[in-house]
């Protein structure tokens, strides 16, 4: 907060070394046995961001999309496995028709552009799409197709994009799947529980979130990971996503691991 209630007031040359002694500082408290195995990140920020320079939403968008690439090298520098983006909801789709636009054509490009790009395939990045794949154009569900199969087999580091996705959608079509097997005889009402319906979310396999970080200065889910989040961190930064800065991460790492975790106990 110091170092943020100043910068405006001291030149750039002087305020970069400052802000690379404060990293390293954070960085030497964070523990390596209790780094986060998953972190969920809801992006807000990105229009307001936009409206603030007097630019249109989309210049808000690229600067989102780039800063998503600075964050997931943050996230690997320090071991993360797990990093789930809330990218564009299920609700998103009653914006403006040109921003939509936008929006899928650079989905399209970033999915293709995974099976080339030197991080993804340095890092060993497992990509995957999460959310109702089938209300999106075809040119981006061919896109995903072609991001996922070129990153199924790496095991590194997995990245998730909640596009087309609804926390509330996700939890009534994981039951719909378990009444149809409870239909089909293949499960018994009784066997319902948590984990069963775990394994029928779009995240199966995974593990629910250690942390979820939201931009933008809103203090609420918005419909992300509804049942995963139930024992993760929250933390809201008052800060519009492309304006995020890795001592923004590197404070919630920390403070992350100075929570009690008792999860109900």
């Amino acid at each position: 907060m110091f170092i943020s209630s100043l910068s405006k007031n001291i030149p750039d040359f002087i305020l970069r070394p400052t802000y690379r002694v404060y990293e390293n500082k954070l960085i030497s408290e964070i523990m390596e046995d209790r780094v986060p195995r998953h972190v969920g990140l809801i992006m807000d920020g990105n229009r307001r961001y936009a409206a603030s320079k007097g630019l249109p939403a989309y210049y808000g968008h690229d600067m989102g999309m780039k800063k998503v690439e600075e964050f997931l090298e943050w996230a690997n520098e320090i071991g993360i496995k797990v990093v789930t983006l809330y990218a564009f909801s299920t609700e998103n789709f009653n914006r403006d028709d040109d921003e939509v636009k936008h929006i899928m054509d650079m989905f399209e490009q970033r999915f293709k552009e995974v099976a080339t790009n030197e991080k993804i395939i340095e890092n060993r990045v497992r990509v995957k799409a999460i959310g109702n794949i089938s209300m999106l154009p075809e040119n981006v569900r061919l896109a995903i197709q072609e991001g996922e199969s070129a990153t199924e087999n790496f095991n590194n580091m997995a990245l998730n994009v909640c596009i087309a996705y609804g926390g509330r959608m996700e939890i009534i079509e994981a039951i719909k799947r378990i009444l149809d097997g409870c239909n089909g005889g293949i499960i018994s009402p009784d066997e319902i529980d948590a984990k069963l319906l775990s394994e029928n979310l779009f995240t199966k396999g995974l593990p629910d979130p250690d942390i979820i970080i939201r931009t933008g200065g809103e203090v609420r889910l918005s419909n992300f990971l509804l049942f995963q989040s139930a024992y993760s961190e929250l933390f809201f930064l008052n800060v519009y996503f492309p304006l995020i800065r890795k001592i923004d991460f590197l404070r919630v790492i920390r403070d992350f691991q100075r929570r009690n975790r008792r999860f109900g106990r």
